[in-house]
């Protein structure tokens, strides 16, 4: 039981104070979780922390690789419509 940060991370330094366990560590290119220090926040909080406040979708994964915040979970665009809105507006 894990999460990972990855390479969606912007480092923008919202999860590193909020994590109860002091798992979530600066590093190189991003942000890194240790997994012997993670818990989830089982026990602390009714959700990770660090998924909580992330503002990057798909930026921190379970042990599956499922995004906490899947794309479209923060801004409420659906996957589709953004992809639609891109190709719109690259044609311009």
């Amino acid at each position: 039981m894990t999460l990972a940060i990855i390479e969606s991370c912007v480092n923008c330094w919202a999860c590193e104070p909020l994590c109860p366990n002091g798992a979530i560590v600066a590093a190189e290119p991003f942000f890194a979780i240790e997994a012997a220090k993670c818990t989830e926040c089982l026990g602390d909080r009714p959700a990770p922390q660090c998924a909580e406040i992330c503002p990057v979708e798909g930026a921190i994964v379970n042990e599956l690789d499922e995004p906490l915040n899947p794309p479209g979970s923060l801004t409420g665009i659906p996957p589709e419509r953004w992809a639609a809105v891109r190709r719109e507006i690259a044609a311009r």
